[in-house]
């Protein structure tokens, strides 16, 4: 058996794989979009931590796990897990971002969607 091409005659072209922060960022954006209740449950346990605590800071894992505990099977979702930890800091900056009230709710380090 003959091979038809030598391996000099092979063209390697670079393959780029998408970066991690636009994959989180991509799956992010469908799962906002196809649960926006997520974020309003989060804003408002957000709110309601304000109200209830004299801590102006919070976690938003805390927040997470509370909405996981109240919410769980109210979510649609693709995902292994209906709350993907891999969103957290998507929901944090996202919050701060568009909610005046919680702008510095959370400490933020460095993530991959930054």
């Amino acid at each position: 058996m003959k091979i038809p091409f030598t391996q000099s005659e092979l063209v390697f072209q670079d393959i780029k794989p998408e970066p991690p922060e636009s994959r989180i960022f991509s799956r992010f954006s469908k799962y906002h979009n196809d649960n926006p209740h997520v974020y309003d449950c989060l804003v408002q346990l957000a709110r309601e931590f304000r109200l209830k605590s004299n801590n102006k800071k919070m976690g938003i894992g805390m927040l997470y796990e509370v909405l996981r505990w109240n919410y769980y099977t109210t979510v649609e979702t693709t995902e292994e897990y209906k709350l993907s930890n891999d969103f957290r800091a998507c929901y944090a900056r996202l919050i701060m971002d568009q909610e005046p009230d919680l702008q510095d709710a959370f400490n933020l380090r460095c993530s991959v969607v930054d």
